[in-house]
């Protein structure tokens, strides 16, 4: 039989651990660089020792960052698709997609040694994603909501392309300029 006091511990464990992914993700998103372990602990508001107990290495955090944020990203695509009409769905999807782009910035390094590795696939990270994508242009197209004409794959290009451009681009072109943009192209066209 568990004791209360071992319940509480696991449950505070569980609230440090969901901190810390929180404030990693949200600390990688905003950084241009690899952000260091020690801040991550100290805007947590947790110990460094209990950072490292949780995920032992800079590697293990990024993983866990990662795929948390795929995880999202999958299962958000159902959650917006519940929520919201199917077109509505896909441009609130693209901020989340936007999102995991950006927390990419703080831990590129990192994440490109654990591709390189084999830690963390690649192709399943796309065949999730281009499965999210699908789910919502499947219930666009039934719906009449979304063109039938497009593929998972070519929004993938043209939600890399419009994050990349407008990264680089400055303040000058936005990338929720362009994903309104992306989104009118993807609705239904009239008869020519």
């Amino acid at each position: 039989m568990t004791s209360p006091r071992s319940r509480a511990t696991r449950a505070d464990a569980a609230r440090n651990r969901e901190q810390l992914l929180e404030v990693a993700t949200r600390m990688l998103a905003s950084a241009d660089a690899e952000t260091s372990m020690r801040a991550i602990a100290r805007e947590a508001g947790v110990g460094i020792a209990t950072l490292y107990r949780h995920f032992p290495t800079r590697e293990s955090l990024v993983e866990a960052v990662y795929s948390d944020q795929v995880v999202r990203l999958t299962n958000g695509a159902e959650d917006l698709l519940a929520a919201e009409t199917p077109a509505v769905a896909m441009r609130r999807w693209m901020d989340l997609f936007g999102n995991w782009i950006a927390t990419k910035n703080g831990m590129l390094d990192t994440l490109l040694t654990l591709i390189e590795s084999g830690a963390v696939g690649h192709a399943q990270t796309r065949d999730n994603l281009l499965n999210a994508i699908s789910t919502i242009l499947d219930a666009g197209r039934a719906a009449g909501d979304l063109r039938p004409d497009v593929t998972a794959e070519e929004i993938a290009a043209s939600l890399i392309g419009i994050f990349t451009v407008a990264h680089q681009s400055g303040p000058a072109v936005t990338a929720d300029r362009l994903l309104d943009i992306l989104l009118d192209g993807l609705r239904p066209q009239g008869p020519r």
